[in-house]
């Protein structure tokens, strides 16, 4: 399938040069993230979401809705092939978060991306709902640290036992450096999201099934919900929390907080 990049980078506020280059690979990067919202819905409400490319252009770019890592970044790794980059798909093992010696599945999806003339491949991942996500990507290249404004992001060499080496990229949290999740270079692919995206979407102990998680970024502010609780985070480090009353403020506040908008008559469970 053939994207239509015309809908795309008008949704996420994007004009520029289409070509395979650094700058442009950093600009739609930042541009699609603060242009599409983080959301869980669909395994919220009972469904695994499709990763189908013409359901999540529908979805992701004229259907008013967000989504989660499996969406986010199939979709980014189909415009950046057919922008001419090349794509390399991983899969990494998220441990913000984690209590020490949890090992949790590598479940969350994220790219390589290769640009010509680079002397390293950059780490692209617009699908991780967290304030520690990357805005931007980062040279894959030990210690390298990124100042993606206003984040800070560096990537080091885990412990590991086994053959490939283990990234980890880190976020500053003023002062220290938090690790978000861990990864090995071994390439994915379509039908491994498949099977990883089912047991997210469908298996009740999943954390995506138990309550609602979306994410907004936008210029000087961060936005998150999780179930009923919003955070508002500003770029100085200004914290704003409330709890939302009832399924109709969350649906409002998903619609005009968040760029999310459900059919009408949807009930939210809890």
């Amino acid at each position: 399938m053939t994207l239509d990049l015309d809908a795309y980078f008008a949704r996420i506020g994007w004009s520029g040069e289409r070509r395979p280059t650094v700058e442009v690979l950093r600009s739609v990067h930042r541009a699609h993230m603060l242009g599409i919202p983080f959301e869980n819905l669909e395994p919220l409400l009972g469904s695994a979401p499709s990763l189908a490319l013409p359901d999540l252009e529908e979805k992701l770019v004229r259907g008013d809705r967000g989504g989660y890592c499996y969406e986010h970044n199939t979709l980014l790794a189909a415009v950046l092939t057919q922008l001419g980059f090349r794509v390399t798909l991983l899969t990494a093992r998220v441990v913000v978060g984690a209590a020490p010696g949890d090992i949790r599945p590598r479940t969350h999806m994220l790219m390589q991306v290769d640009v010509e003339g680079e002397p390293a491949p950059y780490l692209a991942d617009v699908g991780f709902g967290s304030h520690g996500a990357l805005l931007e990507p980062i040279p894959l290249v030990v210690d390298a640290e990124l100042l993606d404004t206003p984040r800070h992001h560096r990537l080091v060499h885990a412990p590991h036992d086994g053959p490939l080496e283990m990234w980890e990229l880190q976020a500053d949290k003023g002062g220290y450096w938090e690790p978000q999740y861990e990864f090995t270079l071994e390439p994915f692919e379509a039908p491994d999201y498949e099977v990883i995206n089912w047991h997210i979407a469908t298996n009740p102990r999943s954390p995506f099934r138990q309550a609602l998680y979306a994410q907004r970024t936008l210029p000087g502010l961060h936005r998150a919900l999780s179930g009923r609780t919003l955070v508002e985070t500003a770029d100085d480090g200004t914290v704003a929390e409330r709890e939302l009353s009832g399924s109709a403020e969350v649906l409002r506040v998903l619609a005009e907080d968040f760029d999310v908008h459900l059919p009408e008559g949807t009930v939210l469970p809890g």
